[in-house]
């Protein structure tokens, strides 16, 4: 990572960067709505501690250097001990120089550091007296802070009353998950204010809120336990000698939130090494995390330790900030365009100021639907703040409303469909010309015809444009209709590319059902979804005969996609006659459809394999990464196909439920959680061993 640093010329420039600096840092903590996003802020506070080193003399007395909050926050309920902030750093060098520096101080190396996610909230301390929580405050200046009691019985993960009836004081960080975040964004915007830019904005806004027409839910994860005047003698003494990961236990037993329950617990590492180990682990898995983090913080984990390293005014020596690059910018929205997809949704999306966020140049962002611009309250001209994670698709999340001039403009939405100017279907949220599939046939036609649906050779984007406009294709089903005569018509086909497209139209009419429900493009599923719905009905007849109910049986179809599935398939009604008709497949091999005195599946249990059959009878499978040697050539649907006729289960994502993970060059994030969950791992080519007899020759 890059550490920024703001370049300051002269003293004038010097009292601006910090007039702006505070401005910034009184914004964000009072309430999260700042100015600048992360990495500015970051870039300019460091830009000021470089022009102070350099000019000692003239050292503002606003300067938030060496002040906790930046010196913007205040408070007027003194803390029990100072509430400080923390030092960071931005590579692994300067990790290192830090450890260094700390072992020096200590006079011997660290021998356990924890190691924790850097929640992206605000600290707060939590005050418990007889196991009932009392009083709620905020880090305020480190010395005072705000009572927020108010917001008592609104946080997550922070109990009214403790497991064990203790006088003791919980520190932790408040956050919105990104679910709250959204519900708290609809209740505000319903409630006539302005939604809110992130979600550490929301929370900050929200803890601090009184009197609201709306509960606001908030999340709380601990990270510290200190006695209180009237704490026990003996666990007084447990929580002076404890070493940090002690204490995190012992806030669980308590019934206190820790990140012990989520995708990144807090772990002890025994060296410097193994610290940087964990942080890459960390990090990998950042985007599928269902809340913010900005970095990792670690810590001399023993107290002894602790207490020889000491503090400073503004952060402990012990413990160090690991930022991570920010996945949040703020940029303007330009233009919201218009696009169709291959089903007829159409999907708005939004034209960026271009912004750098984690190393790439982001100018489009999602903006999901119709719906979702109106309850944000999105406007061309807005200052956004944009999300991207990995390889997650940037996103808007709000307008930074308070930096609105006025000039903004209500973003119109479409009357009329932007690609064929038909009506709009606009009964849901996500609006859909009327035309459906037809709208847009070229796109819908080239997925169907792609590899992991009928996988048919010699049908083109080029080749599918040209017989839509010559008048042969009008649906799927008329591909399956195509004579000699009518291919030889076209330009540039030859005989022999005729005889090869109607062999290719032959063999797609052999597919099995899965492929062939996957080409209809139902919405609400994809090749994963369709080989379940196809393994569990067996045949198409099944399929269309089943109510929503009965879809619901199917592992992953719930109760708001059962009946959309069930709508789909009515109005593809005619198109799948017409398939049948022309004598594509409507089975799919080794299925059976299930008996209507079979017996319900038991909660959790998988309906799509046969636990009885394959080398992977029972196992749940995640593959990542490039795979080499006999699977080089299987695109991942295929491999995924490979794992249910071996009698597994194939899944996009790593958890518990995990039985193995097939992880080939560049394995990333699902890797690493692998290794963190203790789930078994295998090379492609040891994969490859275990399913040899389901290989085709052509792979092995």
């Amino acid at each position: 990572m890059t550490v920024p640093v703001a370049q300051i010329v002269d003293a004038a420039a010097y009292i601006q960067a910090v007039e702006e600096a505070v401005a910034a840092a009184a914004a964000y903590y009072a309430g999260g709505g700042s100015p600048l996003d992360d990495d500015a802020y970051d870039a300019l506070v460091r830009g000021i501690a470089a022009w102070e080193a350099a000019h000692p003399d003239e050292v503002s007395p606003d300067s938030p250097s060496g002040k906790v909050a930046g010196g913007a926050a205040e408070g007027d309920v003194p803390h029990t001990v100072a509430m400080l902030s923390l030092d960071n750093v931005f590579s692994p060098e300067q990790f290192e120089a830090w450890a260094a520096s700390l072992a020096r101080r200590l006079g011997h190396d660290v021998e356990r550091f924890s190691v924790e996610p850097k929640l992206d909230g605000l600290a707060i301390a939590a005050r418990y007296v007889g196991g009932r929580l009392v009083r709620l405050i905020t880090r305020g200046d480190g010395t005072a802070g705000e009572d927020v009691s108010h917001a008592i019985g609104t946080l997550e993960g922070l109990p009214a009353e403790l497991a064990v009836p203790v006088t003791v004081e919980v520190r932790g960080e408040v956050l919105m998950t990104t679910v709250q975040f959204e519900q708290a964004n609809e209740a505000r915007v319903t409630h006539g204010g302005e939604p809110f830019a992130n979600p550490r904005s929301a929370a900050a806004g929200s803890l601090r809120a009184r009197d609201r027409a709306y509960v606001a839910t908030m999340t709380f994860f601990c990270y510290g336990l200190l006695p209180l005047p009237d704490t026990d003698d003996a666990l007084a003494a447990r929580l002076a000698e404890g070493a940090h990961g002690e204490l995190m236990t012992l806030a669980a037993e308590f019934g206190v939130h820790t990140t012990a329950t989520t995708q990144v617990p807090g772990s002890i590492a025994g060296s410097v090494e193994e610290v940087l180990a964990r942080i890459t682990r960390i990090a990998a898995v950042r985007p599928d995390l269902p809340f913010g983090i900005d970095g990792i913080v670690i810590k001399a984990d023993r107290a002894a330790d602790q207490r020889a390293a000491g503090a400073g005014s503004r952060a402990p020596r012990w413990a160090i900030a690991y930022k991570l690059p920010a996945v949040e910018k703020i940029t303007r929205l330009i233009e919201v365009e218009w696009n169709v997809g291959r089903t007829g949704i159409i999907a708005p999306r939004g034209v960026l100021e271009p912004v750098e966020i984690d190393g790439a140049t982001i100018t489009y962002a999602t903006l999901h639907n119709p719906a979702d611009i109106t309850r944000r309250d999105l406007r061309l001209g807005d200052r956004v703040m944009v999300h991207r994670a990995g390889d997650v698709i940037p996103r808007i999340e709000a307008p930074v409303a308070h930096l609105r001039t006025g000039d903004e403009q209500p973003i119109a939405f479409p009357e009329v469909c932007p690609r064929c100017g038909s009506d709009i279907d606009t009964s849901q949220e996500r609006w859909r010309c009327v035309q459906g599939r037809n709208c847009h046939l070229v796109a819908s036609l080239s997925y169907a015809v792609g590899r992991d649906q009928l996988d048919i050779e010699g049908l083109g984007g080029t080749r599918v444009v040209q017989l839509v406009e010559a008048g042969l294709v009008a649906d799927l089903a008329d591909l399956f209709t195509l004579t000699r005569e009518q291919l030889l018509g076209l330009d540039r086909m030859g005989e022999t590319s005729a005889d090869n497209l109607l062999a290719a139209l032959a063999a797609a009419r052999t597919q099995p059902l899965s492929r062939v429900l996957c080409a209809l493009g139902v919405r609400g599923t994809g090749r994963s979804m369709s080989r379940r719905i196809a393994r569990y009905f067996a045949t198409m007849d099944a399929i269309r005969a089943a109510d929503a109910e009965a879809l619901q049986q199917v592992d992953g179809i719930g109760g708001e996609k059962a009946p959309s599935i069930v709508a789909e398939l009515a109005e593809l009604a005619p198109l799948i006659d017409k398939l049948a008709a022309a004598g594509v497949n409507m089975t799919e091999p080794g299925a059976a459809p299930p008996s209507a005195t079979a017996e319900e599946p038991r909660e959790g249990e998988d309906v799509t394999a046969d636990p009885d059959a394959g080398p992977l009878a029972g196992m749940t499978v995640v593959v990542t990464g490039a795979m080499s040697g006999p699977l080089a050539k299987l695109s991942r649907n295929e491999m995924n196909e490979l794992i249910e006729r071996a009698g597994g289960r194939s899944a996009s994502s790593v958890s518990k439920k995990t039985s193995l993970v097939v992880a080939g060059d560049n394995a990333g994030s699902k890797r690493s959680k692998a290794e963190d969950l203790g789930i078994r791992l295998a090379s492609p080519d040891e994969f490859a061993a275990l399913v040899a007899e389901l290989l085709e020759p052509s792979s092995s």
